[in-house]
């Protein structure tokens, strides 16, 4: 958060968030104390666009793919792969502004805006990866630009096969708007210096005066700047009549010379009292080979990091960008990276992708992520189970147990014990875990009966979490037991309970309570030395209750035990005492 100063005594706060900026005014300076006018300056839409959301997934998967190139490949072999790339990107981009440009007039989005960044965002890539991905030599550095202007004055395209379809293409009207060739550097360059002196003296002989049309085209083709500007209505853009000039002038241009060539070109095309456009200074600092400058200025063009992302990721790749790092720690490429993964954060299904991108950016990535996904809402177990996914294969515990511990809570809240209790596992809360075995222990005494027993059954390891969350693991084996006649493991199981202290003081009685079924069967299951434990414990139950009488609530004793159930506890244990000395005098003699 930050703080300005303005007029009349007020100040004015803005903070600065991944999909926006939020600015208020306060009367106060101290910080957290602003009026309730907040206003949003900012906001990047283009995450709430369908069509655009496909640009982000599909773009994401060629990201991810860039990232596995071995880094101890030769230049060389890792050129083609990344101008592939390349224009794989840019694939994506063309899908994505046809779709829009069909979506345009009938859908509730901007589109049209959307379109018209989009188209700005191909040209400046394409005139990238021409200059510095494929990075194109004298020579085929005009055929490449020939390229780049005529994918984006798609009538050329579409007057040339008209032109190649008629049955006379050298007669056709269209001919000479639409010239082109197929020939080797070496080839060109000779007969393109024979052509350019014949034409040359064609004019200075007067050859064509007679005809001004003629004489204008003469003029074209020895590439006299007057003369093409006088056809500045057919050139609609300076880059346009950049490429046209260096056709007829110098189609043998070196990289190193493009910056001349452009500036002059832009200066002569628009109107001295115009402001060049944005687009127009981005395209001019590529001409120039100034990568850091493109970058900049498209960061602060463009309505989102996508672009800059992506591309500045690419050309990092290319080792193009190796010597500019940022004052405050990190790598260009990986501030942009951390700016687009942030904003992808706040999409209701885009924060996925986003994870990938922190993956890949090694020295703040972690940190942001680690930030980022503990803002994710988790309005599902589904969300909360993909949240906790990513988190566990990075070794992230302590959002792992915090994830936990948020969804058993609410789970909680909602009386669902199972639920809360799985979370709590999870999350390796023992304090929890305990609690909430406390409430199963509740339930299962009002009801006579557990939920969740599947739950219950598979605890596994899982039990030895807490003490109680053990006891209600066992006390469940103790059931299942019982319910398949195991009647001798059921009663050592019950007895353990008792005597290793596992089972809650509160719970003794109804322990003993289940004895009872197994102290009346006509086989002895309960040993002498049982038989003396059980007795034990039950003196001790009922003498510390006794102990606590006198300041203890009467309908509680009367809940917790009552005489009759004591007394027949003590007949039982009694009859058992009897019949197990008696069966194992029997076995000793």
């Amino acid at each position: 958060n930050e703080k300005l100063s303005v007029s009349d005594g007020k100040h004015m706060g803005f903070a600065w968030g991944p999909g926006d900026i939020l600015v208020y005014e306060t009367l106060y300076k101290a910080s957290g104390m602003c009026s309730s006018l907040i206003h949003e300056v900012r906001k990047d839409e283009d995450i709430y666009s369908p069509i655009l959301r496909k640009l982000f997934n599909e773009s994401h998967h060629i990201f991810v793919g860039l990232q596995t190139i071995r880094e101890d490949l030769p230049s060389k072999s890792k050129k083609p792969q990344f101008v592939s790339i390349s224009k794989n990107y840019r694939s994506v981009i063309r899908a994505c502004m046809e779709e829009l440009q069909q979506a345009a007039g009938t859908s509730i989005f901007p589109v049209l805006s959307q379109v018209s960044i989009l188209l700005a965002i191909e040209l400046i890539w394409n005139l990238c990866e021409v200059l510095f991905i494929d990075a194109a030599p004298a020579g085929s550095l005009l055929l490449h630009l020939l390229d780049w202007v005529r994918l984006h004055k798609a009538e050329v395209d579409e007057k040339a096969r008209e032109v190649l379809q008629s049955e006379s293409p050298a007669e056709h009207r269209g001919y000479w708007d639409v010239p082109g060739g197929t020939q080797t550097l070496t080839e060109f360059d000779v007969k393109w210096r024979h052509w350019h002196e014949e034409v040359d003296r064609c004019l200075q002989d007067n050859s064509f005066a007679s005809n001004q049309h003629l004489e204008l085209i003469c003029k074209i083709l020895l590439g006299d700047e007057d003369s093409l500007l006088e056809c500045k209505n057919l050139l609609s853009t300076w880059y346009h009549f950049l490429v046209t000039r260096l056709l007829f002038s110098h189609p043998t241009v070196k990289p190193t010379e493009l910056h001349y060539y452009a500036q002059s070109c832009m200066t002569m095309f628009l109107d001295s009292r115009s402001v060049p456009e944005p687009l127009d200074s981005i395209l001019l600092a590529a001409f120039e080979f100034d990568i850091h400058q493109v970058i900049k200025d498209c960061s602060i063009a463009l309505n989102n990091w996508w672009f800059v992302a992506h591309l500045t990721d690419l050309l990092d790749h290319c080792k193009l960008l190796q010597s500019h790092n940022l004052h405050f720690g990190s790598n260009l490429r990986e501030f942009l990276l951390l700016e687009y993964a942030s904003g992808l954060f706040t999409h209701h299904s885009l924060w996925q992708l986003a994870v990938d991108y922190f993956d890949h950016c090694p020295e703040f990535g972690r940190v942001y992520l680690e930030l980022q996904i503990e803002r994710v809402p988790l309005e599902t177990e589904r969300k909360a189970l993909k949240v906790l996914r990513i988190c566990e294969q990075r070794q992230m515990s302590e959002q792992v147990r915090s994830i936990c511990k948020i969804m058993a809570m609410r789970a909680l809240r909602n009386n669902r014990l199972g639920s809360a209790l799985s979370w709590s596992i999870r999350a390796k809360d023992a304090a929890f875990a305990t609690l909430i075995s406390e409430k199963f222990l509740e339930d299962y005494s009002a009801r006579g009966a557990f939920s969740d027993l599947d739950l219950i059954d598979n605890l596994g390891p899982s039990m030895l979490l807490s003490d109680r969350l053990t006891f209600l693991g066992k006390y469940r084996e103790f059931h299942k037991l019982y319910g398949e006649k195991h009647f001798t493991e059921a009663a050592r199981l019950l007895l353990s309970l008792m005597t290793a202290k596992i089972a809650p003081r509160s719970f003794w009685m109804t322990l003993l309570t289940d004895a009872l079924p197994l102290l009346e069967q006509k086989e002895v299951i309960f040993s002498v030395g049982q038989t003396y434990e059980l007795m034990f414990c039950l003196e001790e139950l009922t003498s510390s209750l006794n102990a606590a009488a006198p300041g203890s609530d009467p309908a509680m004793q009367e809940e917790d035990i009552e005489v009759t159930k004591v007394e027949l506890l003590r007949l039982a244990l009694a009859r058992n005492l009897a019949m197990a000395i008696v069966k194992e005098g029997t076995v000793n003699t």
